[in-house]
């Protein structure tokens, strides 16, 4: 198969790495692709928002497969447009896509099929939207309804922390994300994620994973796009994946059947596991960035196997297959992120990885023949072990290798599994 990726970060990379290693593979482009991605993937200089260019370029190359990426395309429809065409794509329709681009649309396909989540109340009016969080009382969290770039969620911790996030929606600090925000009940537990394909009637759970969303050791500071995730996460046991599939996964999978929008593509549903079980905090509709780099390091099975199973309708006849050893990745950011940081700054040499680890790049660029950052999240450290401490301790030795002045990361990944494992 000629397969096409669409997207540029580290989730890419790690998918392009893993689809490289398929048998059924003929060539891989990506689109726009990074210079890590370059070793397994012919790039390719396509604006993906121009649906009709992606569209010539799938003819000109006679691509049979298009694997999209990130979250931005699938909502605006570029895998209808595909589909149009005749040829298979891994992703959701825009319709079904609302799962990710409306909080409001999630919450609401909740509602309506009993699946498990924090309640909540949608609102275009600022002043309503203070009034009802006068009324409940903080904890509470403000998300901004519409795609945020991870940025559109404050759980606040306080009544005036939860009513100037309000404000920051209602005054454009998100822009159209934040036309209508959605105020719903806190959650306490400890947050998983986890990840299952769809044909539209059929599920495959994948595996699960934890984010560490703040930007500082043990979890303080703002929130992020993820700072660094490990695979399997503890807390998501066997019976709590069961009790997902059933209370979540499936009825999500027959309540968009029956509204008119069957899912393809992959579920990445962001859980809290409380005193009451597993809950829905919200789904994502394309991998997990930086869960997708830990999921890769452990998946045995052929992934472009099974993602074109899920984008044909024949999911019921394969099967995900997984290493038992734990996988970690380190995110390393440029200083300032999640606020400002400087662009350009040279990253002067990386380790060379060994067995069981891999450096993905997810904001890089080549510059006068020279790796620079471009990115606030910029290298992916990933590392694999037998307990989540060895993972971790290979990750921390590969990052201290890596030679960029303006890098950090947290220190801390894996600290909550680590304390699990020295109970």
């Amino acid at each position: 198969m000629k397969v096409l990726l669409i997207g540029t970060g580290g989730r890419e990379h790690a998918l392009a790495w893993k689809l490289a290693q398929s048998p059924k593979l003929t060539k891989l482009f990506a689109a726009p692709g990074n210079p890590g991605m370059a070793e397994n993937a012919e790039l390719v200089a396509l604006d993906v928002d121009d649906h009709e260019a992606v569209i010539a370029f799938c003819r000109s190359e006679a691509i049979d497969f298009v694997v999209v990426g990130p979250e931005a395309p699938l909502v605006a429809g570029i895998a209808d447009r595909i589909r149009q065409e005749g040829i298979a794509v891994f992703g959701p329709s825009a319709a079904a896509a609302q799962l990710e681009g409306s909080k409001g649309f999630t919450k609401d396909i909740c509602a309506r099929y009993n699946i498990p989540t924090g309640a909540y109340q949608r609102f275009t009016d600022g002043a309503a939207a203070k009034a009802y969080v006068e009324a409940q009382g903080a904890p509470i969290v403000v998300k901004a309804d519409g795609l945020a770039a991870g940025k559109g969620v404050t759980v606040a911790m306080t009544v005036d922390e939860a009513l100037a996030a309000i404000d920051d929606c209602f005054d454009g600090a998100f822009g159209a994300a934040g036309a209508e925000v959605v105020v719903e009940a806190y959650l306490d537990g400890e947050e998983a994620s986890f990840f299952c394909l769809s044909d539209g009637k059929t599920a495959l759970a994948l595996a699960t994973a934890q984010d560490h969303k703040r930007v500082g050791d043990g979890d303080t500071g703002p929130n992020t796009g993820g700072m660094g995730a490990y695979s399997p996460a503890p807390v998501m046991t066997q019976d709590m994946v069961e009790r997902t599939m059933k209370e979540i996964i499936e009825p999500t999978i027959r309540g968009m059947a029956e509204s008119g929008y069957p899912f393809t593509g992959v579920f990445f549903a962001g859980l809290m596991i409380t005193a009451k079980g597993p809950e829905l905090i919200e789904y994502n509709v394309r991998f997990g960035d930086p869960e997708t780099q830990v999921l890769m390091m452990r998946l045995k099975s052929d992934l472009l196997e099974i993602l074109y199973a899920a984008a044909t309708g024949t999911l019921d006849e394969v099967k995900a297959e997984w290493s038992d050893d734990v996988a970690l990745t380190v995110v390393m950011a440029s200083k300032g992120y999640p606020a400002a940081y400087d662009k350009g700054t040279p990253i002067a040499s990386l380790p060379s990885a060994g067995e069981g680890e891999k450096i993905f790049h997810a904001g890089t660029a080549m510059k006068d023949g020279a790796l620079v950052a471009t990115g606030g999240r910029v290298l992916n450290v990933t590392a694999t072990g037998r307990t989540v401490a060895e993972a971790q301790a290979n990750a921390y030795r590969l990052v201290d290798a890596v030679d960029w002045e303006n890098g950090f990361c947290r220190r801390d990944i894996g600290w909550r599994a680590i304390e699990r494992e020295t109970r």
